[in-house]
């Protein structure tokens, strides 16, 4: 992968997905089984930092008024015990502006990354995402982040749709479900690699560091 045309994105390290006090924690998900990944997150982001690529991070959330939840999601977030938009001790679950939706201190963008909003998993969906990557010119994309199975994996289908070669980097996404992590990253080497390919976070640091010097 060249650096020049590769992007990483972060996707959803937020507070209400990582903190013991966010969304996931009040849905009842094992929050310490989401954290595993943020060393690994960093070890990418500052690698991606050093040779200046393009480093952009989404949220998952929606509007103070819920216009843009459908009915759907808000009646699934209720039976799992943590409905969109309810009183939490981190502010209003999953709602933009609140302390819950923004970034752990340790994965923060520096001024400049592009934030993607999202009020869906796919962070193609309602988004302008795919006109950053246009204007960029990236073609490559390494994701990280959580869930692997809802969130990160509904990106990964809808970049490989969109003609993006796609890396999904094994231990910087997380699950609160081990199974489900596994069996999301075998999916994506199903047929020869129909969703792109897994790789270990060091060795695509080594990869992308080798192009850089070539």
């Amino acid at each position: 992968m060249n650096p020049a045309c590769t992007a990483l994105i972060i996707i959803d390290m937020q507070r209400d997905f990582l903190d013991p006090c966010g969304y996931a924690a009040l849905a009842r998900l094992d929050v310490s089984a989401l954290r595993r990944p943020i060393p690994a997150v960093r070890n990418l982001l500052a690698a991606a930092r050093r040779l200046g690529m393009l480093v952009l991070h989404t949220r998952e959330g929606h509007r103070p008024d819920l216009s843009d939840c459908p009915p759907a999601k808000l009646e699934r977030s209720r039976a799992a015990g943590a409905e969109i938009g309810s009183s939490g001790p981190l502010g209003r679950l999953l709602v933009r502006g609140e302390f819950g939706h923004d970034f752990i201190d340790e994965l923060a963008p520096l001024p400049g990354e592009p934030v993607v909003d999202k009020p869906g998993y796919g962070a193609f969906h309602q988004t302008d995402l795919a006109q950053i990557l246009q204007t960029r010119g990236i073609c490559n994309l390494i994701l990280t982040g959580v869930t692997t199975e809802v969130c990160v994996h509904s990106t990964l289908r809808e970049a490989v749709d969109r003609g993006y070669c796609c890396v999904l980097a094994a231990d910087a996404c997380g699950s609160a479900h081990p199974h489900l992590h596994e069996a999301a990253l075998q999916m994506v080497a199903v047929e020869g690699g129909l969703f792109g390919r897994v790789a270990a976070s060091d060795s695509l640091i080594a990869e992308l560091e080798h192009r850089k010097a070539a």
